[in-house]
Order: structure tokens, then C-alpha cells, then sequence
């Protein structure tokens, strides 16, 4: 890569790894639903109004914006605020990957590789560590829940339905503009979560952004305009200029900078069935991305 792209590169692993400590904020004073409203405000205000409409059917918006948006954030916020710290979280999610790959599988009849399959396997066993830490006396000794870690997997399987909407929408629209679909899809959550909190959220509640402070805000703000405009936009762009396989290596990183951000600024503490279950994710990334190479030299 090019010095430009990789200093590129390194900005979203940084931006996407320190997102899930701007969530922890955010949730200080907002609730989930509140905050998947105000983080999507952000994330078209203001380029809805400087990019133009993708040139495809409204349908595949309205999915990518419901699955993305209000699936995957919406059960990722929900996660970290009744049992999950943002360490683990920035590692659970990287779980889509394999989510992605069975619903390719059931729905678009794609073939698993060899290396997917011993990814597969490795994540499952991952999954398995971390179900660990909630048996027994292992509870007693842990941060997190076992409805927080439910419900962020279910974040990931969500973030995975909306790759295959994305696919979908590449394959059936010519021309597809990806921060076009971005931006515009980004209009589909608000309203949903604007009605979940009318829904959910008690009266007292309904009124406390009032009186958020300012870090709040700018906790919103980051995940809007950072992680979402900035962070998807750069990555994007390169993958428009470099092959998929030299760009998706980068995310291996993303897990690192959460667990030491996670750690370090909001005093998180990780027990040892949960670095067993980051070891066995990681080791399973890093074998879909790099696998193919080990197995062909065999």
C-alpha cells in the first residue's frame, strides 16, 4: 500500500477499536434506544444532503438500514448496557465473519472453503470459552452477563444478514456507489428508534438527553460522524483501490485496540476463559484470511 492508504488503514482500526469505549460513554446517560437514534442523526447530518440517492430499489435500503441499524446496533447497545464491556464486544462482533459465511451458505448456496471451516470450528470453540465464564463459579468472577453476550452475538448475526443484503444489492444494481447506499440506508434506523423508546423507555427517561453532558454528545457524535461516515468511507475507498484480501487483514487489529482501550480507559478487567475465547476468535480470523495460503502450499 501506498503511505497514504496505510496511514488510512491504521485510522479505521483505531476508529472502529475505540468506538465500542464512545458506546460505554454514551450509555452513561442515554439508553440504547436513544442512542441508535442519535448516532444515526449524526451519521446523515450532513451528507444526506450532499450525496446523491444510490441509483437502486428502495427495498435493499430499507433491509441493509433495519439489519445494520436497528439489528445489529440495536441488540450491541443493549448488550453493553445490561452486561458487556467493550473490550469483549469489539471481539464478539469479528464473529460475523463466520455468521456471514453460514448465511451465504443456507441462503446464496456459496461454498465453504477449507480454511472457513477450520474457522469455523475455532470460533466455535471461542464462543464456547466465553459461554464458560457464565457456569459455575466462573460467574462469580466476571464483569459481563450472559444476556450481554446473547445479545451481542445476536448483534453480529444481525451485522451478517446485512452483508448479505449488501450483496444482494451489488449483484442487482450496476454501478452500486457503496457510501451512497451508506449514507442514505443510514436514514432507516432513526425513526424505528425513536419508536422503540417511546416504546420502551420510561417517561423519565424519554426527556434525560436534556441534561446529557457534553462528553455524551460528543460520545454520539463520534460514532456518528467517525465510526460510521469517516470510518466506512475510508475503508471503502480502499477497497476500491486494492484487492479485498490485502484490505480485510486490517480488521484483525480492530479486537486489539478495543481490548486495550476498553482496558486502559475504562479499567476493564478480562478473565481467563475469556482470553481463551479472544485467543481461539483471533486465531480463527486470522486462519480464514490467511489459510488459503498454508493450504495451498500443502
Amino acid at each position: 500500500m501506498a503511505p497514504r492508504d496505510l496511514l488510512a488503514a491504521l485510522a479505521v482500526v483505531v476508529i472502529w477499536g475505540t468506538n465500542f469505549v464512545a458506546m460505554k460513554y454514551g450509555l452513561r446517560h442515554l439508553t440504547p434506544f436513544q442512542l441508535g437514534a442519535g448516532r444515526y442523526v449524526f451519521a446523515v447530518l450532513p451528507l444526506v444532503l450532499l450525496v446523491r440517492p444510490p441509483v437502486l430499489q428502495a427495498r435493499w435500503m430499507l433491509l441493509y438500514g433495519l439489519f445494520q441499524g436497528v439489528g445489529q446496533f440495536g441488540f450491541v447497545f443493549l448488550s453493553l448496557k445490561v452486561g458487556m464491556s467493550a473490550s469483549l464486544a469489539s471481539v464478539l462482533l469479528q464473529t460475523q465473519v463466520f455468521f456471514t459465511a453460514l448465511c451465504g451458505f443456507l441462503l446464496l448456496g456459496e461454498r465453504p472453503s477449507r480454511q472457513l471451516l477450520a474457522g469455523l470450528f475455532l470460533a466455535a470453540l471461542g464462543l464456547a470459552c466465553f459461554g464458560m465464564n457464565y457456569v459455575g463459579a466462573a460467574a462469580l468472577g466476571t464483569e459481563t452477563t450472559a444476556a450481554g453476550f446473547a445479545l451481542c452475538v445476536a448483534g453480529a448475526a444481525m451485522w451478517a444478514a446485512s452483508n448479505i443484503v449488501v450483496r444482494h444489492a451489488q449483484r442487482l444494481s450496476p454501478g452500486f456507489d457503496p457510501l451512497a447506499f451508506l449514507v442514505w440506508s443510514s436514514l432507516t434506523p432513526i425513526l424505528p428508534f425513536v419508536v422503540l423508546s417511546l416504546l420502551f423507555d420510561g417517561p423519565a427517561a424519554r426527556w434525560q438527553w436534556q441534561d446529557a453532558p457534553l462528553v455524551t454528545w460528543c460520545a454520539v457524535a463520534y460514532l456518528g460522524w467517525m465510526a460510521t461516515v469517516v470510518g466506512y468511507g475510508l475503508w471503502t475507498s480502499l477497497l476500491k483501490r486494492y484487492p479485498a484480501n490485502r484490505v480485510a487483514p486490517f480488521s484483525l487489529g480492530v479486537p486489539v485496540v478495543g481490548i486495550t482501550s476498553g482496558m486502559l480507559v475504562l479499567d476493564e478487567s478480562i478473565t481467563p476463559w475469556q482470553w481463551s475465547g479472544i485467543a481461539l476468535i483471533v486465531l480463527a480470523l486470522g486462519c480464514v484470511m490467511f489459510g488459503g495460503r498454508l493450504f495451498s502450499r500443502r
